[in-house]
């Protein structure tokens, strides 16, 4: 049953240290190369969000069956034919359909209803043509997915176009060096969310595997892995919401521990975003300090093609403030946990702003905007939706957001940090 809760905030300065859970895309990949090494690589600080846990228990659970992924309960089954639901958990089923396909097992790889909404026939044409013997169970290029793990390799070149999902790629670059004769990968176009890439082989690297990018083409040859630890950094993504609060406050000092200012994870551009809105950044002390200064918001056009996951943030930030801004680079966000576009749009509207759509240009109409004394904020299923509307309650008096532990699918102690940071939370 979903529960919602109601955020006031009556003091509009933000100050403390906020711990933040391991990076649920680091971790993701991490477990995964861990999983392929054969236990040569072992993984550190591993994250506490939702989808992390469920691929967790997956690859350690012996292909053993999650019966209810919100109870993180699973149920042993002896059949030849083994089925796994990862629930909501996206980046598991693109990664798990990869993995699967070199696991000498037969599995049905299945999720929520919205999962068997979001497409994967990209992943699956690209693992058939490598070998992979993968079949749909419903629906033609959506889960469920029928994997047997009898693999043959077919072909060691493969184009996967290079404006879709960064996941499918990554989930390809994950198994590479595990196929008998490793894989050249063509990617066609333009490449969207570069940074998730270079951080999956930048693992990759970290656990031995070496790679050769030349132009559009990334080439890794079959190889073993290296015994390592891999160490996974605190989340970026969340602590882009600090960035966020920070930004509506009307002062903010805030201490993240353990971000780098030379972190792999995409999401940490959110430094020189948030700089627009004068929020500095200084790395000392084994984490990054923010502090609110005065300075005029004159950046008019932002492009978010390589850190998708931040444009909730940065439009809702946006909003609030009045500014008028043009976004571009969120193809992607229609095939999430929502469609995001459409999400963003039905929300702003509750504060009278418009996100106008103009082919692949957005463009924010704040023209109309007020300030409700009260705004009710639907979060459709999406983690990213609670949290990034969350920091209004630096402008709106009272925020109440749809199905509150809708989060636990990658900061799970989100409203935990806010109560924290003077947040009056009240059911």
């Amino acid at each position: 049953m979903k529960q919602n809760i109601i955020l006031t905030k009556k003091n509009k300065s933000v100050n403390g240290t906020i711990h933040l859970t391991g990076s649920k895309s680091e971790c993701n990949r991490a477990l995964i190369i861990e999983a392929l090494s054969n236990g040569k690589v072992n993984v550190e600080n591993v994250s506490d969000a939702a989808d992390t846990v469920t691929l967790k228990r997956v690859l350690s659970s012996e292909f053993s069956v999650l019966s209810n992924p919100n109870e993180n309960k699973f149920t042993t089954n002896h059949s030849p034919l083994t089925t796994v639901n990862i629930g909501p958990a996206g980046t598991a089923m693109r990664f798990l359909t990869a993995y699967f396909t070199l696991q000498d097992k037969e599995v049905i790889l299945t999720g929520s209803e919205r999962m068997k909404q979001r497409p994967i026939g990209i992943l699956v044409n690209a693992l058939r043509e490598l070998g992979a013997h993968i079949e749909y169970d419903e629906n033609e290029g959506y889960p469920p997915l029928h994997i047997k793990g009898v693999f043959e390799q077919q072909s060691d070149k493969i184009s996967i176009k290079g404006d879709i999902s960064s996941q499918y790629i990554t989930a390809l670059l994950l198994i590479a060096s595990q196929l008998p004769q490793g894989l050249v990968l063509h990617i066609e176009g333009e490449l969207t969310s570069r940074p998730y890439v270079e951080m999956t082989l930048a693992m990759l690297r970290q656990a031995g595997i070496q790679h050769q990018w030349a132009g559009n083409n990334i080439h890794i040859e079959h190889q073993a892995f290296k015994e390592t630890s891999l160490h996974v950094e605190p989340d970026w993504s969340a602590a882009s919401y600090w960035y966020a609060i920070a930004a509506l406050a009307d002062e903010a000092e805030l201490f993240l521990p353990g971000l780098t200012s030379y972190s792999l994870q995409g999401d940490s551009v959110i430094t020189e975003i948030m700089a627009n809105f004068g929020i500095t950044s200084q790395f000392k002390d084994d984490g990054v300090h923010l502090k609110k200064e005065a300075k005029p918001l004159s950046r008019k056009i932002f492009d978010l093609k390589s850190c998708p996951d931040l444009a909730q943030t940065i439009i809702v930030v946006c909003a609030a403030l009045g500014h008028e801004a043009t976004f571009t680079g969120l193809e992607t966000l229609k095939i999430k946990e929502t469609d995001r576009v459409l999400a963003l749009q039905n929300e702003l509207a509750k504060m009278g702003v418009k996100l106008i759509e103009k082919g692949q240009v957005y463009k924010l109409d704040c023209s109309e905007k007020f300030i409700p004394e009260r705004i009710f904020i639907n979060t459709y299923d999406d983690h990213r939706m609670a949290m990034a509307f969350a920091p209004l309650a630096l402008v709106i008096p009272e925020v109440e957001i749809e199905d509150f532990m809708v989060v636990e699918k990658s900061y799970p102690a989100f409203w935990t940090d806010l109560a924290k940071a003077g947040f009056e939370i009240r059911g």
